[in-house]
């Protein structure tokens, strides 16, 4: 099965109707986790980059980036980066071992991604853009 990012169009700004479109089953979870980050201080702003032909949304606190999102054929992606030196209090968070990835690193960076397409993985992600917040 063939992974297919969505919202590539450079003129079809993600409205919250064009995301419930392209969300599909998985709009009522974004919805959640879009209230949880309100509450935590998290603003998302979505822009369209070219490197990547896509849309995707920086989630930022005070001015700071915490995640990344973009929305894929079932699921929204957020994707953290993260330091070597933080790898240890993460370990601490108790994350469900199944429910992220850790990719190949990134510079000098380590993405961890969530395929967030549950409302339960939300927990998680929350756990970790609490975590984010405080790190430096």
């Amino acid at each position: 099965m063939m992974e297919m990012q969505l919202l590539k169009e450079r003129d079809v700004v993600p409205s919250d109707e064009v995301l419930a479109q392209a969300l599909g089953d998985v709009w009522p979870v974004f919805e959640t986790f879009r209230a949880m980050a309100a509450e935590l201080g998290v603003e998302i702003e979505w822009r369209y980059y070219n490197d990547g032909k896509a849309w995707l949304g920086k989630a930022a606190a005070r001015g700071r980036t915490v995640l990344w999102l973009s929305v894929w054929e079932g699921w929204f992606q957020a994707s953290f980066y993260f330091l070597e030196r933080h790898m240890e209090g993460l370990a601490a968070l108790g994350l469900d071992e199944g429910g992220y990835e850790l990719a190949s690193e990134w510079g000098r960076m380590i993405p961890l991604i969530f395929r967030v397409s549950r409302p339960e993985q939300l927990t998680d992600v929350m756990k970790m853009v609490e975590f984010k917040k405080t790190t430096r």
